[in-house]
C-alpha cells in the first residue's frame, strides 16, 4: 500500500514525500512545534524511529529545528515546503483511510483485527524469540 501512496505523490510531483512522513507532518501542522520525543509519543513509535524520520524529513526540506523552551531542547517545526503541501497530504490521508475501510469491507477478516491479533501473539512470544528458535533448529 505504501508503494501505491508513493506513486500518488510522484504523480502529484511531490518529490521526497514518503508515506512515513505524512503522520508526523500532519501532527506538526495541527499542533505546531514539538520535540522528537513528543512526536514519537503522539504517533506511538520509538524515539529512535522518529529521530530517523525527522532526519529524513529535514534532508528533504520538510522540517527544520528550532530552539526549545531551554537551551537543551530542540523542537521540530514545518518548513515552508511542508506547509504548502500539507492540505494535499491531509486529503490523501483521509482518502487512504476511507480506501482502507472499503478494502476491509471486502475482506472476511478485517486488517485492523489481523494487526491486533499479531500484536497479541507477539506479546506472548516476540518475533526475535521466534527467529532464534528457528535458527537453533537449523544444522
Amino acid at each position: 500500500m505504501d508503494d501505491e501512496i508513493a506513486r500518488l505523490y510522484a504523480e502529484r510531483e511531490l518529490p521526497g514525500i514518503r508515506p512515513r512522513f505524512v503522520g508526523p507532518l500532519i501532527r506538526l501542522g495541527h499542533r505546531g512545534a514539538m520535540t522528537i520525543r513528543e512526536l514519537a509519543d503522539a504517533l506511538e513509535v520509538t524515539h529512535s524511529a522518529m529521530s530517523q524520520t525527522v532526519s529524513a524529513m529535514r534532508r528533504e526540506g520538510l522540517v527544520r529545528s528550532i530552539a526549545g523552551a531551554d537551551a537543551r531542547t530542540r523542537q521540530v517545526t514545518l518548513a515552508k515546503r511542508a506547509q504548502e503541501v500539507l492540505p494535499l497530504l491531509e486529503a490523501e490521508w483521509r482518502a487512504s483511510e476511507q480506501a482502507l475501510r472499503d478494502l476491509e469491507a471486502e475482506l472476511p477478516y478485517p486488517l485492523s483485527r489481523a494487526v491486533q491479533d499479531v500484536q497479541a501473539a507477539l506479546s506472548q512470544r516476540s518475533f526475535y524469540d521466534r527467529i532464534t528458535h528457528h535458527l537453533h533448529q537449523q544444522p
